[in-house]
């Protein structure tokens, strides 16, 4: 059997996900696990933090649910959706799906009803006393991860059952029938699909591009469309008579493919793209006692703008890495504010200058430092990323802080200048969606980013 516990914690109106755990067994063996706060986009209730602890300065800087869209599909995929009061976490994570236009539909079970029937006796079934009269461990209760785990060794225990085959047998009855393709699709064209990252292409009868889409599993994300119940999903699937791709690598070159493949084509049955984000941007100033500080505020408010960015999280997302690689102050990035020092703030790489345990010189010099770094990192650089096969490297190039596009080169090949790039070059047009992804990735330390004259 192959299954996925799942616990979901939620910021109460409208159950906008604060927090989910995945779980992934197959043959009882864990194979799999993905763990991650989720920003709600909206405040998080007082009476809500008192239950999990999770407030709104946790989640500012967490990923949204369209970020982590991609992660919970591919680990949910082909496996039974478990967990305590499964209405709950399914429909909380079915509603996200459905409000970027994915239906996501998933065979269930419920330890609830299950241990009703199987575990027959106890006066409540609520998880928390449940595992209290098993002597099950919920070492975090209320938290995603912490409740997934106690209900995983529930769901064992209830699998140890006698009767626990059939019981489960009957609860899965009435499970979705396996997908197959649209009838005027042709198996072999969807045989063919690879399970890689890249983009894919619905076409209509007339060979035009109807729908475009991005996956880190390009075949596992064409069925999903299939199996969906959604009137949109329905009339796509009608239409559909082939299925193109084209493979990427990375997920940031499948970001950038899927941009302007959508500006060129205008897909009937993609959304409608969205208005321009606010712009922010990161600025400095020095106080009346001589400190420089970092912060950020809307781009019609800075004058003398250091960075622009298009939301609150990415600003404090490249404060918080400046503070790291130049052991700046989180107090004086206006991270941690209306403390004296910024000894409580999670991020520890300030030398002392709020506590006046370091020299407002040394400091200042490390802030010139950062900001000659932010103005300079995007102006001429190369991204690299993973080719689409063992032997390629991808790269994304940037000349005068403008994207220039992307384009795949063999790993032996002799590269010493930008300008040796230029015959792999896919060339593409810059954009405002195209800079919030490359925002991410340049101040991101993961990445491999080489400086060109």
């Amino acid at each position: 059997m192959i299954y996925t516990v799942i616990d979901v914690e939620t910021a109460g109106p409208g159950n906008k996900l604060t927090e989910i755990s995945i779980f992934r067994y197959e043959d009882d063996e864990l194979i799999d696990e993905f763990t991650s706060l989720v920003d709600p986009q909206q405040l998080i209730p007082e009476y809500i933090t008192d239950l999990t602890g999770i407030d709104d300065l946790m989640v500012a800087k967490a990923p949204t649910f369209a970020e982590i869209a991609e992660d919970i599909l591919s680990i949910t995929q082909n496996a039974i959706f478990i967990a305590h009061n499964v209405s709950f976490d399914y429909n909380a994570i079915q509603n996200e799906f459905a409000a970027i236009d994915i239906k996501f539909i998933r065979k269930k079970l419920c330890t609830v009803r299950l241990s009703r029937k199987l575990l027959p006796g106890h006066k409540t079934y609520s998880l928390g006393k449940l595992c209290a009269k098993l002597d099950i461990p919920i070492v975090g209760r209320h938290r995603a991860r912490g409740d997934a785990e106690a209900t995983v060794i529930l769901f064992k225990i209830l699998l140890n059952q006698p009767t626990a085959a059939e019981v489960i047998e009957s609860f899965l009855k009435k499970a979705t029938k396996e997908t197959k393709v649209p009838k005027h699709l042709k198996q072999e064209t969807f045989n063919q699909l690879p399970s890689t990252t890249g983009i894919y292409y619905f076409k209509d009868e007339n060979d035009a591009i109807i729908y475009v889409g991005r996956a880190k599993d390009i075949k596992k994300r064409v069925l999903s469309h299939f199996s969906s119940k959604a009137e949109k999903e329905i009339n796509l699937s009608k239409e559909l008579t082939d299925v193109d791709y084209e493979l990427s690598g990375s997920e940031t070159i499948a970001l950038l493919m899927e941009d302007a493949a959508l500006k060129e084509h205008l897909p009937k049955y993609n959304q409608a793209p969205k208005r321009a984000p606010k712009a922010y941007a990161i600025f400095s100033y020095q106080d009346r006692n001589g400190i420089l500080h970092l912060a950020y505020n809307t781009l019609k408010s800075t004058p003398n703008a250091i960075q622009v960015l298009y939301s609150i999280q990415e600003c404090n997302h490249y404060l918080e890495v400046l503070c790291k690689q130049f052991n700046l102050c989180p107090k004086y990035t206006h991270l941690q504010e209306g403390t004296a020092n910024c000894s409580l703030y999670p991020i520890q790489s300030c030398k002392g200058i709020c506590d006046k345990k370091e020299s407002m010189a040394l400091y200042n010099l490390r802030v010139k430092q950062a900001i000659d770094y932010l103005k300079n990192m995007s102006k001429n650089v190369i991204v690299k990323q993973k080719g689409r096969y063992e032997n390629e490297e991808a790269f994304i190039l940037i000349e005068n802080s403008s994207y220039k596009g992307y384009g795949f080169i063999d790993k032996y090949e002799q590269i010493n200048t930008s300008e040796d790039l230029e015959p792999f070059l896919i060339p593409q047009q810059d954009n405002i969606d195209i800079q919030r992804v490359l925002n991410k990735i340049l101040i991101s330390p993961d990445q491999s980013v080489v400086q060109t004259q």
